[in-house]
């Protein structure tokens, strides 16, 4: 049996689901499901112009690569990818990718919600908000219900 090896990526550049798909399903005849998460930057109904997103270089991949290995391992993923964006980015514009690929659905699912609820909770990144009319807004607070989502893994 192979190691599956997750992929995992920060970017500035916008991803291409139909691709990032593709590339990882591609000669795997055992797969049984797919479950794709895409995060897009919402407007908050007119009051946001953009997100900023940053990350800390080098351990923000290798945070994700940690938590990519453990889904992996832990629902018995046959693929994963995982891509996260930084720099600007607009309403309605990618944020993030997460891709879960197992024999059976209930694993593929578990494997994505597994990854974001991580993610969001233990990877490097700050938000930022730009407000509609021109305001630098505040670096987005960490939630208490992202904590609790990803307690129930534990």
């Amino acid at each position: 049996m192979s190691i599956i090896t997750p992929t995992i990526r920060v970017q500035s550049a916008d991803f291409d689901l139909q691709a990032e798909l593709t590339a990882l399903t591609a000669d795997h005849k055992n797969i049984g499901a797919v479950v794709t998460f895409t995060g897009l930057c919402r407007d908050e109904q007119g009051a946001l112009s953009a997100l900023e997103l940053e990350h800390y270089p080098g351990m923000a991949e290798a945070e994700m690569f940690r938590i990519g290995e453990l889904a992996i391992e832990r629902f018995s993923l046959i693929g994963l990818t995982a891509i996260h964006r930084f720099g600007k980015i607009m309403p309605g514009e990618n944020i993030v990718l997460v891709i879960a690929a197992a024999p059976h659905r209930q694993a593929a699912f578990d494997g994505a919600n597994f990854v974001m609820d991580f993610l969001k909770t233990s990877a490097p990144f700050w938000k930022k908000e730009h407000a509609a009319d021109g305001q630098q807004g505040d670096w987005v607070a960490a939630k208490d219900a992202d904590d609790t989502a990803r307690d129930k893994w534990r």
